[in-house]
């Protein structure tokens, strides 16, 4: 009886240790909602998960194959096609000539006319089970059409969520039910020297799979930059590894041992092009966080702390010695702190060292954008700083770009042009000839028409994309409904019709 009881007991112990197990994870991941992912039990693709642990002891033989079956169902393969289009900037009709153009060979011989049809591929990493895949910005940008294939060969359609530059982030949907995807991990429990694998489609090959280990974290390569195509306004705080990427691998997954999904492949480190030793992807924590933002608000919600800074260990030992530092100092030295930001407001000085934020320590800008990525504005950071060789504390509350605690909403794609507009006067038009007509009064340096295009204020726009347009209400309807645009109007006082092309992310 006794060893039927030890038995019991054993065997009793075990299913509750399981049991318990299972109501953690089951409960840590349903508390939790990213992007998408409103776990209550680990997909299909996961039956292998009860073999693979990534916390071995050290010195322990790993095995690679369950984290890749159950990751490989989850990277999908993307083709993306920019069409064939008339040539942006000046397109004559006749040989009229566009009066400020700059090209002297359209100014004698005309514009050649088409574009030439690209084409491109990269991966994502399925997220949900209703379709929701990320990849990166530059994979899908300025895509007429997206094509997504799963492992199984099957293929879809798929249309973008939202996009962020900044990131290089971009979700995308397919119409599709039941699917594989992959579990969120924690990019900041990744430890250099751990094992990783970089799954996707590098140079138009089948599903992919290499291994290597991270080598680097918190690494800025200067690539990102914003809508405005400002570099200081990119995100980026890559972790390194020697796995093999290539091209193609953009937009594919980061792993664990456990087949978690730790970071996306990004970018490469090559003077040929090539894989030649390290690549580059952006840590999940970003990832999910920017994910979320876009399927929840259509855009990003990011948190500004309002300083400009250096690192403190760039500072020269004459620097130090007058502002009373000491010669062995990490953190970010505050260089400037502009009136309307939440810096400001919560007490932080030109010449403050930042230690940590959000109870997180930063040694760099990298690790401290990391950081403040994670949040939106109107959220309450604590932040430890030294000021004159004291140690001191503040509870900052982050701002957005304009200087104010609201949500960014989605710009509208009136919005995108960065311009200003009235409608056609009834009379004027009658002079011109035409039925009604859509002025550009004026135009923003940072908006679409102004860095994709040559055009001018005083433009009258009578179509877009080949629709009537009568009205500023004609416009917006026309604009928010497409991403490729071709305005075709005149300059009064000039002949001919002219058309202007621009693309929306």
């Amino acid at each position: 009886m006794k060893a039927k009881q030890l038995i019991a007991t054993v065997l009793l112990s075990a299913v509750t240790t399981l049991a318990v197990a299972y109501g953690v994870l089951k409960y840590t991941n349903k508390s939790n909602y990213y992007g998408g992912q409103s776990l209550t039990e680990l997909p299909s693709n996961y039956k292998y998960a009860n073999f693979i642990d990534d916390n071995l002891p050290p010195g322990t033989a790993v095995d690679f194959t369950a984290a890749s079956e159950s990751a490989i169902p989850t990277v999908v393969h993307i083709k993306t096609k920019i069409i064939a289009k008339k040539v942006s900037n000046n397109m004559p009709r006749g040989r009229n000539v566009d009066p400020f153009s700059d090209d002297i060979f359209e100014q004698f011989f005309g514009n050649p006319g088409m574009s030439r049809e690209q084409q491109a591929s990269g991966s994502g990493v399925i997220i949900s089970a209703d379709g929701y895949i990320v990849t990166n910005n530059h994979v899908v940008d300025k895509a007429d059409e997206i094509k997504v294939m799963l492992n199984n060969k099957k293929s879809y359609t798929a249309k973008v969520i939202g996009t962020d530059p900044a990131y290089d982030l971009a979700v995308i949907k397919i119409d599709a039910a039941a699917l594989p995807y992959l579990v969120y991990g924690n990019s900041d429990n990744a430890k250099i020297g751990q094992w990783v694998l970089a799954i996707g489609y590098p140079l138009n090959l089948e599903t992919t799979v290499t291994a290597g280990i991270i080598s680097a974290k918190a690494r800025t390569l200067q690539l990102n930059k914003d809508r405005s195509g400002n570099s200081q306004g990119g995100v980026e705080s890559f972790i390194q590894t020697d796995a093999a990427v290539n091209q193609g691998n953009s937009g594919g997954a980061l792993i664990t041992t456990d087949g978690k999904l730790v970071g996306i492949n990004s970018a490469i480190a090559s003077p040929t092009g090539y894989y030649s030793g390290y690549s580059y992807a952006i840590p999940v924590n970003i990832v999910r966080k920017v994910v979320d933002d876009i399927i929840k608000y259509g855009t990003v919600q990011r948190g500004y702390l309002g300083v400009s800074y250096s690192l403190a260990s760039s500072l020269s030992d004459d620097q130090k010695k007058q502002m009373g530092i000491p010669a062995f100092v990490e953190g970010i030295f505050v260089n400037e702190v502009p009136a309307d930001g939440g810096a400001f407001e919560a007490g932080i000085k030109k010449g403050d060292i930042l230690k940590s934020i959000a109870n997180v320590t930063v040694t760099n800008g990298a690790e401290m954008n990391e950081i403040l990525s994670r949040y939106k504005p109107g959220d309450k950071v604590p932040i430890s700083y030294s000021r004159d060789g004291k140690e001191m504390a503040v509870v900052v509350t982050l701002k957005n770009k304009a200087g104010n605690y609201d949500l960014v909403k989605l710009e509208s794609g009136i919005e995108k042009l960065g311009a200003e507009f009235l409608n056609l006067d009834d009379k004027v038009a009658k002079q011109y000839g035409v039925d009604g007509g859509v002025i550009l009064k004026k135009i923003s340096g940072a908006g679409a028409l102004a860095t994709q295009t040559n055009i001018r204020e005083n433009f009258v726009i009578i179509r877009v994309n080949d629709t009537v347009v009568k009205s500023l209400d004609d416009l917006k309807n026309v604009v928010n409904k497409n991403k490729s645009l071709t305005f075709t109007g005149f300059f009064p006082g000039y002949d001919g019709l002219y058309d202007y092309q621009v693309s929306l992310d």
